[in-house]
């Protein structure tokens, strides 16, 4: 249904619909890391969820976004084109590209250790520690936890994300103070570049802040150009699947 109409109904539908999701997804990020290192216990005989808390965290924020998603699904104007949707796959392999650039030159250029400088600004490192599924040894929970991985990013991520940056927060920016469901999607200006851009680069670690500028602003540019938050979708999904497969190739888990 459209976001006027939608704002007739209920005022304030429309925002809870948009940016629900991804506040409910970083509160439990929120829990994971105040409450993560309390849990943690890397140690060989200690039990899978105290090895790495995230492993039991991210299947339950998986979970409650894909009912938040169902929930409010109606809301949401994807307008899902073929078009646009094979032009968001090209953005999307586009734009992972850029985002695994940097490890990938790591190991191209043989490096060792932590590089400094810009080089440390620019992403540049190993990125070998992070979630990994082959903390289990049965193979029943090694897929499922590697399955509930990629729908968390590729997936759930990729839809509350796109839903918020494009779908609520550059039309919010651009008529903050008035009705900003009247503002047509896709409407691009500078100043919704820099704040959607600049907090989505924030919104991640430092060492990918680079990646994430490059990212951001291919988006947004896919987001002006279409007029077409499907395409947004799929851009982001495809990027996460692709990067998900670049991490089991390469043991990059530290990307995630």
């Amino acid at each position: 249904m459209d976001a006027s109409r939608q704002h007739l109904k209920d005022p304030a539908l429309p925002t809870r619909a948009h940016v629900m999701p991804l506040a409910v997804f970083m509160v439990f990020m929120v829990l994971l890391q105040l409450f993560g290192t309390f849990i943690e216990w890397k140690h060989p005989d200690a039990p899978w969820w105290r090895q790495d808390p995230a492993q039991f965290i991210y299947p339950i924020q998986t979970l409650v976004g894909i009912v938040m998603l169902i929930h409010y699904w109606p809301v949401y104007a994807f307008d899902w084109s073929w078009r646009w949707g094979l032009v968001g796959v090209v953005f999307g392999i586009l734009g992972i590209g850029f985002w695994v650039l940097p490890t990938t030159l790591y190991d191209v250029l043989g490096y060792c250790g932590k590089p400094a400088g810009w080089l440390s600004a620019l992403g540049v490192a190993a990125r070998r520690d992070g979630f990994n599924p082959a903390i289990f040894e049965t193979p029943a929970a090694y897929w499922a936890s590697l399955g509930f991985r990629f729908l968390r990013a590729a997936v759930v991520i990729a839809i509350a994300e796109e839903i918020f940056w494009r779908g609520f927060l550059m039309r919010f920016v651009c008529d903050w103070e008035g009705n900003y469901w009247r503002q047509p999607f896709g409407r691009g200006t500078w100043i919704s570049y820099f704040v959607v851009t600049g907090l989505f680069m924030f919104a991640h670690g430092s060492i990918d802040w680079a990646a994430a500028l490059v990212y951001g602003s291919l988006t947004y540019l896919l987001c002006i150009w279409s007029k077409n938050l499907g395409a947004c979708v799929i851009m982001h999904g495809t990027a996460n699947f692709c990067m998900g497969l670049y991490i089991m190739a390469t043991g990059k888990y530290g990307l995630w």
